[in-house]
């Protein structure tokens, strides 16, 4: 561990959990790089993640944005084109676009599609899903409302899953944010969370809860606390 890391850690108790408030303006202090550091959650949860019946996914909305705006493309064809250009849509395009993608292109930070473009994209799987970016239902990003869609993803839309080892991740501002703007966009991801409880996980559902930034070391919420 490194001389700033190690002084950083002197702010935190090791074992005591802390309200989103508290957690939200320890994680500011600590957040001491020469950058903006993104605030992550990461909340670890009681479910088998290798059980169909026991993933846990989906998307949000958070009240204050991540801090900026993601680059999103579309997949469509018609006057869908036309109602993601008008709702801020970075790139659109059908087969052009599906084409540009399967020679590389990868510029952008969201891909949404409706799902006739769908049967195209399926075979950009090598190309699109080591990057987390082929759309997909669960998360929203295969639907007909295109307009909708992006409209959510520019005004900060995140989607949560669950990974392999039962945590997910999920970012949920920047340092520079108020402490009470942090707060408010993790406690509705842990409402979010709170809310997708598979029906077959049995016993503690959240059984820990960390904030951290991106440089800095984590802090423990409490997962009793009413979110």
């Amino acid at each position: 561990m490194g001389k700033r890391m190690t002084a950083l850690e002197k702010n935190i108790e090791p074992n005591k959990l802390h309200t989103l408030d508290e957690g939200t303006a320890l994680v500011k202090k600590c957040a001491t790089a020469k950058f903006d550091e993104t605030v992550e959650l990461h909340v670890r949860l009681g479910v088998d993640p290798k059980q169909a019946d026991q993933q846990v996914r989906g998307t949000v909305g958070l009240p204050h944005g991540l801090g900026k705006s993601k680059k999103v493309a579309v997949v469509t064809r018609g006057e869908k084109q036309k109602d993601a250009q008008a709702a801020g849509a970075d790139i659109v395009g059908a087969d052009d676009l599906v084409a540009q993608i399967a020679k590389g292109f990868l510029d952008f930070d969201v891909l949404v599609a409706t799902p006739d473009l769908m049967k195209d994209l399926s075979k950009l799987g090598k190309v699109l899903g080591p990057k987390g970016l082929m759309p997909n239902p669960k998360s929203g990003t295969v639907t007909m409302d295109v307009a909708k869609t992006v409209k959510e993803l520019k005004a900060g839309r995140v989607e949560y899953k669950v990974d392999d080892y039962g945590i997910i991740h999920v970012p949920v501002g920047k340092a520079s944010f108020e402490a009470a703007k942090l707060a408010a966009n993790a406690k509705t991801v842990l409402e979010a969370i709170a809310k997708a409880k598979p029906a077959a996980s049995k016993g503690v559902y959240m059984l820990s809860v960390t904030l951290s930034s991106s440089m800095g070391p984590g802090v423990k919420i409490d997962p009793a606390q009413k979110f």
